[in-house]
Order: C-alpha cells, then sequence, then structure tokens
C-alpha cells in the first residue's frame, strides 16, 4: 500500500427536507440544535455514515453496527480477541503491536482511531486516527415540525379493548435544513496508524454517498442529500494553511435572512480563492 502524502480538508453541503437527521435521545429523539436554534448533526453520527458507507464498499469495520453486524461478533470485545493478530499481540502485551494489528486490518480503526481497553486484557491501548470530523451545522437556524401519530393496534393487551397508553407517539422532521460537515485528515496521524492516498479516496467516496442504503421513517429515502463536496489536497505534508483558514474559505450567506429557507437557492454560496490550492468540488450525485 501506498503511504499517505499531504493533508487533506474537507467540507460537505447536505441539504435535509422533511427528515429527522439526527435525533437527541435526551430530548424525546426530536432533531438535534443548539440553544440558538442551529440544528446539529453530531460527529459520531456522521462518522457511522462513513462506516456504513465504508462497509457497503466491502471494507472490514471494527466498530459495526448491530444492523450491520457481518462477522457474528456482538460486541467490539468479541471482535477484537477473536482476531489472530490482535491476540499474539496481545500474549506478547506488546502495545504497538497490538495497535498496528488493529491497523492494518480494520480501516475504521486506521481512519478515526480507536480505544482498546477491555475487561480480560491486560493492556489498554488508544489509536488515534488522522481522519477529524466536525458536527454538522446549519447555517440557519432550523423549523422543527412536531407531529402527534397514533398505532393501529396495542402493543399489550389492554382492557375492554381499548386503546392503551403506548397507542400515541411523536414524531419531528426539520422542514428544511442546509447543513456543513467540515473536516480534515492529518499527515502525521496518517504516518502512524498506516493510513494511505487510497483510504483517503475511499473517505471521499463514502461522504459523496454519505445517505445511501440509509434511509429510515425518520428520513425517508431522498430526504437527505449531500448537495457538494469540497475536497482540499495541499501541496505538502503539513499543508499550505490552517485547517481553520480552508474552511473560512467557504463562504455561505442566506438570501433573505428575514424569511425561512426552503430551499438550496436561498443561499449564497461562495468560495475564496487559496493561493496554490484549488479544491475538487463534486456535486451531488
Amino acid at each position: 500500500m501506498s503511504e499517505f502524502t499531504n493533508k487533506i480538508d474537507f467540507a460537505v453541503l447536505v441539504t435535509v427536507r422533511n427528515a429527522n437527521p439526527n435525533g437527541d435521545p435526551l430530548n424525546g429523539n426530536r432533531p438535534r440544535e443548539d440553544y440558538d436554534g442551529f440544528g446539529e448533526i453530531s460527529d459520531v453520527c456522521v462518522k457511522r455514515k462513513i462506516r456504513n458507507r465504508l462497509q457497503d464498499m466491502g471494507e472490514e469495520i471494527f466498530v459495526q453496527s448491530n444492523d450491520r453486524i457481518q462477522d457474528g461478533y456482538k460486541s467490539l470485545s468479541e471482535r477484537a480477541k477473536n482476531c489472530e493478530e490482535l491476540a499474539v499481540a496481545l500474549k506478547e502485551k506488546n502495545s504497538e503491536s497490538y495497535a498496528k494489528a488493529a491497523c492494518e486490518k480494520w480501516i475504521d480503526v486506521r481512519s478515526f482511531g480507536q480505544v482498546f481497553a477491555f475487561k480480560d486484557n491486560n493492556v489498554s491501548i488508544g489509536v488515534r486516527g488522522p481522519v477529524s470530523v466536525h458536527p454538522g451545522i446549519s447555517v440557519s437556524p432550523v423549523d422543527i415540525v412536531d407531529l402527534q401519530i397514533t398505532k393501529s393496534t396495542n402493543s399489550e393487551p389492554s382492557a375492554e379493548g381499548k386503546k392503551s397508553s403506548d397507542t400515541m407517539g411523536m414524531k419531528h422532521r426539520v422542514e428544511f435544513g442546509l447543513y456543513v460537515i467540515k473536516g480534515s485528515i492529518n499527515h502525521q496521524l496518517a504516518e502512524k496508524t498506516g493510513f494511505t492516498d487510497e483510504d483517503a479516496e475511499k473517505i471521499k467516496d463514502a461522504l459523496k454517498t454519505l445517505f445511501e442504503n440509509d434511509c429510515s421513517a425518520a428520513r425517508p429515502d431522498g430526504s437527505m442529500e449531500v448537495y457538494r463536496v469540497y475536497w482540499w489536497k495541499h501541496n505538502c505534508p503539513a499543508g499550505q494553511y490552517s485547517s481553520a483558514k480552508v474552511h473560512r474559505a467557504l463562504q455561505i450567506r442566506q438570501r433573505n435572512p428575514e424569511s425561512s429557507p426552503r430551499g438550496i437557492e436561498d443561499y449564497e454560496i461562495t468560495l475564496n480563492p487559496l493561493q496554490d490550492l484549488e479544491p475538487e468540488v463534486y456535486e451531488g450525485l
């Protein structure tokens, strides 16, 4: 495999229409929002979707969701214990060999990092990954619609055939939102985990198709779309500019701040040029 050559920064524009992009379990599963009303998609949620897409591409994933388990192991500790390479390193109590074997086997470990600290292990190992992902934040405050729903049948038997209390429920959705997900890939950490240019291309492909095979009752197919991906590849390992400056080059302004946006056409998107750093731009598929 090749090495990872130069630093990468990226930004993904995501449109949400009549969907719940990321429910908050501490708030009745309403779409996440901050105190100012801006919508939020957690970085953990974004990484989960990237992992799912990489898994769809045939890559080996360590942190598999319960509905996507392919190897039969129901927990991370089981998956780690049944890996021969990790078992050898664990027997030798060699933390470096353990981390190296985990990075070589699973693309999400060498991308995002992982903490290996299980009850029966004699070692506790942390791997720092080169791919960092920011939470997705909406450009404008989002309008959240709350709907009361009823089920057509009881979950449990009820007296005299009446509807039980659990037949009533709530659904929540964002009418429209434009979210921006930012991230970067660090060269120094990529060297440590063995992350390569080929891995970076796979991350890019996952971002371009982030919501494929991701539909649910809360996110009907087509309600969430990757509108555009910006991919800045620097010309040196450390990068010509800081990630903060690169991300600031992308400016998004609501055309009419007095009204609620209803579509992507309500925004003006400007990409300020950076000398000797021109991004690849991918429109939604």
